[in-house]
């Protein structure tokens, strides 16, 4: 018999087989189905587009550490209140407690990246579903964020950072602009709309790339490149798909899981200070179920809900639909509760998709 690792693969079957198949063939049709009711309204002018984008972008950056950790074989429903939490805990300490702004940013990511860890040590140790242990962090993380706000400043929403990022090297990283003279230019040249009156009479609608945009291109880039190009990006499939076997072959399995924990922790923070930065505030109840919503990216991209299968840009192309739907059916004036129809149907589809996938790989009938 032919061994099964050299036999022939049509190329038609590895097609099929791409983790990536569901999310482009989703981004495909959402972007047909857009252009036709909704291809009149600016959906796909420069304003529109950047909308759009924007909305992507944030669920981008949490959707690659949820889909790195899920490839890993594990869960983090933790992820909304770290972007609470970790929001809040800058806040206070660079408006409340007088700490600059780069050491409160510096200070919030060790902190939270460390939460992450011990996320992963208790999945480890106690043997825990990380279902459960993150399920706990998510009530234990959200109550600490209320508490915190109510205790040092009396209420929920923290305010003062836009004054304190004003002048702070860090802070630009995460809430500044970039390429604002090529949308000058472009601007100028015709190629875009410019306002016509106002203050800002002449200048283009769009000013620049916002950082989170370019936070989650790298992110993605660096997702990828590791999972796809490196050795550890093998350990992360191989944690996934067979943990005992993985173990039989020299994977640190329980590192590998504990990093890729902290890693969804960094996702968070990242999300969480381009938020703060955006908004020049914090609030208690920021992120929520923004766990879920990551979930539901990295299952839409292909990722198998039982491990070591996945890819960051399916994960990306998922960010894509859900943000392109959500911004989509504002542009064609439909209900916004449409939204979560729209969602419930793209998600059962991806995994009656990813089911079938799993029985094509596995030979299941």
């Amino acid at each position: 018999m032919k061994d099964e690792r050299i036999k022939p693969v049509s190329p038609l079957r590895r097609a099929l087989i791409r983790p990536e198949l569901g999310g482009i063939c989703g981004t495909i049709l959402v972007f047909l189905l857009f252009a036709v009711i909704a291809g009149d309204s600016g959906m796909f002018a420069a304003e529109g587009l950047m909308n759009w984008t924007v909305v992507s972008a944030q669920f981008m950056v949490i959707a690659v550490g949820a889909c790195l950790l899920m490839i890993a074989g594990e869960f983090d429903l933790s992820t909304g209140s770290m972007i609470g939490f970790s929001g809040v805990m800058m806040a206070i300490l660079s408006v409340h407690l007088g700490v600059p702004l780069w050491l409160a940013i510096i200070a919030t990511f060790v902190f939270c990246v460390l939460l992450g860890g011990v996320n992963g040590w208790l999945v480890i140790r106690t043997g825990l579903p990380s279902f459960i242990v993150t399920l706990a962090f998510l009530y234990i993380l959200r109550g600490l964020t209320i508490w915190g706000s109510i205790y040092f400043t009396r209420q929920t929403i923290i305010g003062g950072v836009a004054e304190k990022a004003a002048t702070d090297w860090l802070a630009s990283i995460f809430g500044g602009k970039v390429l604002g003279w090529l949308f000058t230019w472009m601007g100028e040249a015709g190629w875009i709309a410019t306002f016509t009156r106002g203050n800002r009479a002449g200048q283009p609608v769009i000013d620049g790339i916002p950082m989170l945009v370019v936070w989650a291109i790298v992110l993605v880039v660096f997702g990828h490149w590791l999972l796809t190009r490196t050795k550890f990006g093998n350990w992360i499939f191989a944690a996934g798909g067979d943990a005992l076997a993985a173990r039989y072959v020299g994977v640190p399995v329980n590192r590998v899981k504990i990093l890729m924990f902290m890693f969804s922790a960094f996702c968070a923070c990242v999300f969480a200070t381009c938020q703060v930065m955006e908004f020049g505030s914090a609030a208690a109840d920021r992120g929520l179920l923004k766990e879920f919503e990551a979930i539901i990216c990295v299952v839409i991209g292909g990722a198998l809900l039982t491990g070591g299968y996945g890819s960051v840009i399916g994960a990306a192309l998922g960010a894509i639909i859900f943000g392109v739907v959500q911004q989509g059916l504002f542009f064609a004036n439909a209900e916004s509760s449409l939204f979560r129809v729209f969602l419930g149907v793209i998600l059962l589809t991806a995994v009656i998709m990813n089911t079938y996938i799993r029985r094509i790989i596995t030979g299941e009938r």
